[in-house]
């Protein structure tokens, strides 16, 4: 594959600023628009730049597909879990009032648990749909 300077030195100072965006996205989703799903999305395209400047096999390299899935399962994981959490103390599926004494701070707790949860899982299965779709 032949490298490009101008691309690998733009994609170099691009990569750190998309993954801090969607670190904003994802923590802002609490107070305005955003949260895991754009944030997930953002992140992964990060990665997906990565692979498509310094090809297919040095970011399996950086990010083992193994992992990726593992990640995938772990966001379901988190988002199945806080709503069992809030069924075991009384509440219903999803009900973020149950998950602390104070209503509101059960809100907070509940969506950013819930966002990250979402976050994960769409970043992990972009990157395995990337990983699918890209030759080796």
């Amino acid at each position: 594959m032949e490298h490009h300077l101008v691309l690998s030195i733009v994609a170099r100072i691009l990569i750190p600023l998309i993954m801090l965006f969607a670190l904003y996205v994802q923590f802002h989703g609490d107070y305005g628009p955003g949260g895991g799903f754009q944030a997930g999305v953002i992140f992964a395209s990060s990665f997906i730049l990565y692979g498509i400047i310094y090809g297919i096999e040095n970011l399996r390299d950086v990010v083992h597909p193994s992992f990726i899935r593992s990640l995938a399962a772990l966001g379901v994981l988190i988002y199945i879990s806080v709503g069992i959490v809030t069924i075991l103390n009384g509440g219903e599926f999803l009900n973020y009032n149950f998950l602390s004494e104070h209503p509101v701070t059960g809100q907070h707790i509940g969506i950013i648990f819930i966002e990250l949860g979402v976050g994960m899982t769409v970043a992990s299965t972009m990157i395995i749909l990337f990983y699918a779709f890209a030759r080796p």
